[in-house]
Formats: C-alpha cells, structure tokens, sequence
C-alpha cells in the first residue's frame, strides 16, 4: 500500500474502505518527490502560514513537471480542477471546510481528478494536498503554479472573474486585448463568480477594472440614496 492511500479512506455502509484516489502504483519514491521539496518531510508544511503553504506545493509541483517536461499537462489539469471547483458550491465548501473528513475529501477530490482525466504527477500533488488536509490552499496553489509558469515564459498573467464560465473563444479575445493593453503576452486564467450577476472583474498585477453588474448596481444604489 502507498503511504498516501494509508492515510485516505472513505466510509460506507459495510464499512471504511480505502479511496481509488491517487496513483494506482504510488512509488515511495514519487511520494518522496514532493516531501524532499519541504524540507523532508510534507508534514513540515502544515506548520507555516497558509500562504507560505500554498507557495510551497506550487513550487514544489512546478519543480517536478518541469523535471518531467510536463508543465503544460500539469497546467491544464489545474485550470480544470479549479474550473470544477468554481462551478460548484459543494466543492468550494468542501475545500474551504475544516471539519471534513480526509476520507469524503478523497473521495470528492477523487471524482474530479478522474473526471478531468488528470495526470499521475497532478494526482500525487492533489493527494499529498488531501492527505495534509491542506485543500483550502488548492486554489491559492493552481494560481501559484500558473503564475510561475507565466513568468517563466516572460507572460503576464490576468486574473478574471466572470459570472458564467467563459468560451475558449472568449477567454482568448480577452486575452488579446489585454496584450494590447500591456505590450506583453498576457495568460488569463478564469475564476467563475456567481456573485458578479453578469460582467467582469479583471486583474493584471495590482490593477483591477471592475466591469460587473453588481457593482454597476451598488453604484446605482448608491446614486439613488444620494438623491433621494
């Protein structure tokens, strides 16, 4: 048995079982991978601030794709583990709740890594991730990864929020009026945002231009108290 399926199991109703949730075959030495890259032992990350935390497992990850020439599968199957995450309430509850066992965490993260088709390395992250119970980082750790992956390559990225999930084709001609905007390639990695109604929110570096509807409203709102 891996040392990380030892610490994943899952209840049912005969029982406790253990979650198909990593690799089928995890080697000591791909478990080692990652804990070498926190100083031994990936318990000694639990120990830092949350954000230090987060930074760690990007670099980490990165490190091991890049070793690995993956740094392009790794990527995709991040943007549609967030993408998945951001789409369902459940799921942000579940990442953001402390009191939820490692077993329904598996299981949850599970369904999502099989259904994204995610690869062995992405696996083993995403269960080290789990078995730290560390998922409330999960997505400070694909905007990590993501971002050292643009400036590896001299990019810039862009954070934007929409209300709805948006089209490839979308998502590029954002992209290619920001690079006009910046004089730079621009990366543009989407967060879906209920709480928008409609619009975007976009960030590059410290700049943000709200375009969403629910902040044209509270303006409006704000507008009308004023007059009133």
């Amino acid at each position: 048995m891996s040392p990380l399926r030892a610490y994943v199991k899952h209840r049912t109703n005969s029982g406790w079982c253990n979650v198909s949730f990593f690799l089928k075959s995890v080697g000591k030495q791909s478990f080692c991978s990652f804990s070498v890259r926190f100083g031994g032992h990936p318990a000694l990350a639990i120990s830092t601030g949350d954000t230090a935390v987060a930074s760690r497992y990007a670099l980490a990850l990165f490190e091991l794709a890049d070793e690995r020439k993956m740094l392009d599968a790794v990527a995709d199957d991040l943007r549609n583990i967030d993408a998945a995450i951001a789409l369902s309430d459940d799921l942000r509850r579940l990442v953001r709740s402390p009191v939820v066992s490692r077993g329904d965490a598996g299981a949850a993260m599970a369904g999502i890594l099989d259904r994204t088709k995610a690869c062995d390395l992405t696996r083993n992250c995403i269960g080290l991730v789990t078995a730290n119970r560390r998922l409330f980082a999960l997505r400070s750790i694909v905007t990590g990864y993501l971002e050292e992956l643009a400036k590896r390559r001299g990019e810039v990225t862009a954070e934007v929020s929409s209300a709805i999930k948006l089209t490839k084709k979308q998502t590029d001609e954002i992209a290619s009026g920001l690079k006009k905007a910046v004089g730079a390639k621009v990366t543009v990695n989407v967060n879906v945002d209920p709480s928008l109604i409609g619009g975007l929110v976009v960030k590059v570096g410290s700049t943000m231009v709200d375009f969403s509807l629910r902040t044209k409203l509270e303006k409006m709102k704000l507008a009308m108290k004023g007059a009133a």
